[in-house]
């Protein structure tokens, strides 16, 4: 009786076991993955530009101030020694009023949070992106152990069918021989898929910080939709303009055009509003009184540069030549958005036919399966016909699985590659997971 209670209770236990899902990986990754956490730090460092450039229009406030302890030992007309402070403070401010470099550096600070807020999209891109391939990763590592061991199983079967076909005079000694051969190459097979379900599971476990008992699969049959709109042109003007990327590489190209303005405005003077607040306090000493004064001015102050050894011209002509290069990698950027583009709408097509054809051999496989062991019971077939239907239809089977992850892969790769993947996207494909 206990031991029936026991078995309840573990078989409860079981199908309590929660099976962890794509958007359940992809929300622990947002916390838990390091190269997305450091992306995080980088974002909140670079929107510190925009109050770094406005600090460049605002005024400059100081305050100095020094205390002196004079210290004297005079000999004529006669021998005397006095000691004294001095002590003083001022305060000025500092407002820029005609500065060409301070107002382009106020402009740029707005475009360098721009771009870093671009870089933080591809990264959380790349973050999705690597939840869904290692997630699949899983799966598929699943599938193929669970192929090799069925192919194990159905050698394994064949193995003892063909020793006692052999014992019985029925077959040749080959046929045993070609059986044990099918049958430890399963086995070696079945190892180094375990082997590999294990290295997988582990980078599951590093990206999202947990270790998954279980993970929900793909629902039996699914169908995975085609891309929309159909015109993989439409994709690549898409991803030519909205790529995050794309966009980053863009306000660069706007941000070196202004350092070149900025380099050239080394040659325009600069006018500032100062004005100050003093005061100079000094003790009493000998033949001295103490003495006490405020001052305050205020006025404009103008800086016109003559000559700095050639600094500013060379200065303009590296700032042409950097703008030149933020161009250039402004277009590689564009082909390689428009390239990847092409590439995952060939592959989301591709691979819907790939998954179609693959399901229809799998049929066949199953049928050729059948036929051969029916074949091998009726003597017009031998155990190596049986083996090798097998070990085809294992292979199909791997194949398929494959093609099914690669396709779903290359749809978020197709969303990536025209702006960013949103949580949406991931619950769309999860919604293909059985529950």
């Amino acid at each position: 009786m206990k031991r029936i209670a026991y078995l309840v209770l573990a078989a409860c236990a079981v199908a309590n076991v929660h099976a962890a899902d794509l958007l359940e990986i992809y929300r622990d990754a947002l916390s838990s993955d390091s190269q997305f956490s450091s992306a995080r730090a980088q974002l909140e460092a670079g929107k510190e530009k925009g109050p770094q450039g406005t600090a460049n229009i605002l005024p400059v406030v100081n305050l100095t101030g020094s205390a002196t302890y004079t210290h004297t030992d005079a000999i004529l007309p006669s021998e005397r020694d006095y000691n004294y402070n001095t002590n003083t403070y001022q305060l000025q401010l500092t407002q820029p009023l005609f500065r060409v470099q301070n107002w382009i550096s106020y402009k740029e600070g707005g475009l360098q949070v721009g771009v870093a807020q671009a870089q933080f999209l591809t990264a959380r891109n790349d973050l999705a992106l690597r939840a869904a391939q290692t997630y699949f990763d899983v799966l598929y590592a699943e599938e193929v152990l669970a192929s090799v061991q069925a192919l194990k199983s159905a050698a394994s079967e064949q193995l003892q069918l063909s020793k006692k076909s052999f014992q019985v005079g029925t077959v040749t000694i080959t046929d045993v021989n070609e059986a044990q051969s099918k049958y430890d190459l399963a086995a070696a097979q079945e190892i180094a898929a375990q082997s590999d379900l294990e290295v997988k599971r582990a980078a599951l476990s590093l990206l999202s910080g947990k270790a998954p008992q279980s993970l929900s699969r793909l629902t039996p049959g699914v169908q995975i939709a085609p891309p929309l709109p159909a015109n993989i042109d439409d994709w690549v003007s898409s991803a030519e303009k909205n790529n995050p990327a794309v966009q980053a590489q863009q306000l660069t190209l706007e941000i070196a055009k202004r350092d070149v303005q900025k380099a050239q405005a080394g040659h325009l003077p600069t006018v500032d509003v100062v004005a100050t607040y003093g005061n100079s306090h000094a003790g009493n000493g000998t033949n001295s009184t103490p003495s006490l004064s405020r001052s305050n001015a205020i006025g404009l102050q103008l800086q016109l540069p003559i000559y700095a050894g050639g600094a500013i011209q060379s200065k303009v002509r590296e700032s042409i030549a950097l703008s030149d290069k933020a161009e250039a990698d402004l277009e590689t950027q564009k082909r390689t958005a428009s390239q990847a583009a092409r590439q995952a709408f060939v592959g989301v097509t591709s691979g819907i036919a790939q998954v179609r054809g693959y399901e229809a051999a799998v049929l066949s496989g199953k049928s050729a399966v059948d036929s051969n062991k029916l074949g091998y019971e009726v003597g017009v077939r031998i155990n190596i016909d049986v083996l090798n239907a097998e070990s085809t239809l294992a292979d199909t089977q791997q194949k398929l699985a494959k093609a099914r992850y690669d396709t779903l892969i290359s749809q978020l790769k197709l969303k990536a590659s025209v702006g960013t993947i949103e949580t949406e996207d991931i619950a769309q494909i999860n919604a293909l997971l059985a529950k």
